[in-house]
C-alpha cells in the first residue's frame, strides 16, 4: 500500500508528488501525459525567465524520481473507490492501494465525481489545504478552479495537498522549509 497516489502529472500532480515523496511518503504518481502544459511556455513562472513546457515536465519527472517517487507513465487511473483504511484505484494495467490520493487530473472530473466528492457548480469542493468533501481525498489545479488556470497555480495547490497529507502524518502543522546547509 502507497501512503500517496497522485493522479495526473502536471504541475500540480507533480509537486504533490515532490512534497510527499521529498519527506518521506512512499508516492506513486499516475500520469498520461495529456497536461496542458505540452503546449506551453512559461514566461510566468516565479524563478524561471522562460522555460518550455515539455522541458518544465522533465525536469519536474526527474525530480520527483529522484526524491523517490514510483512514476506510472501512460497508466491511465479509471477509477478511484474508498476502503476502510484509504483508497482502491483502478488503472488500465492494474489496481492500487493507498491511504490518500491527490487528484490533478485538470479539468477532467469524473474521478471526483465518481468518489463522491462535493462539487460547488462544476468545480470540486475543497478547503484552503486541498481537501475534498472525501476525507483524505484532495483535489487541485484546474479541477477546483472556474478559470485560474495556471502552472504555478496548480503547482501550489499540489504542495497545499501535501503539506496537508504530511500534517496529518506528524499529528503537527508541518512546514517543507528548507537551508542553505540541506543543499551540502
Amino acid at each position: 500500500m502507497y501512503d500517496v497516489i497522485v493522479v495526473g502529472g502536471g504541475a500540480a500532480g507533480l509537486s504533490a508528488a515532490l512534497f510527499a515523496s521529498k519527506n518521506g511518503l512512499d508516492t506513486a504518481v499516475f500520469d498520461t501525459d495529456k497536461t496542458w502544459l505540452h503546449s506551453a511556455h512559461l514566461f510566468n513562472y516565479l524563478g524561471l525567465e522562460s522555460i518550455d513546457g515539455d522541458e518544465f515536465l522533465e525536469t519536474g519527472r526527474a525530480q520527483v524520481e529522484s526524491f523517490g517517487a514510483e512514476r506510472h507513465q501512460g497508466e491511465a487511473v479509471t477509477d478511484v473507490a474508498t476502503m476502510d483504511d484509504g483508497f482502491h484505484v483502478t488503472t488500465d494495467a492494474d489496481q492500487y492501494e493507498s491511504r490518500y490520493v491527490v487528484l490533478a487530473t485538470g479539468s477532467k472530473r469524473a474521478l471526483a465525481e465518481g468518489l463522491g466528492c462535493a462539487f460547488d457548480g462544476d468545480v470540486v469542493d475543497v478547503d484552503v489545504t486541498m481537501e475534498t468533501s472525501v476525507a483524505n481525498a484532495y483535489a487541485t489545479g484546474a479541477m477546483v478552479r472556474d478559470e485560474e488556470w495556471q502552472a504555478i497555480i496548480s503547482a501550489g495547490d499540489g504542495a497545499a495537498a501535501a503539506l496537508n497529507i504530511l500534517s496529518k502524518e506528524k499529528g503537527e502543522h508541518f512546514h517543507d522549509f528548507d537551508t542553505p546547509e540541506d543543499a551540502d
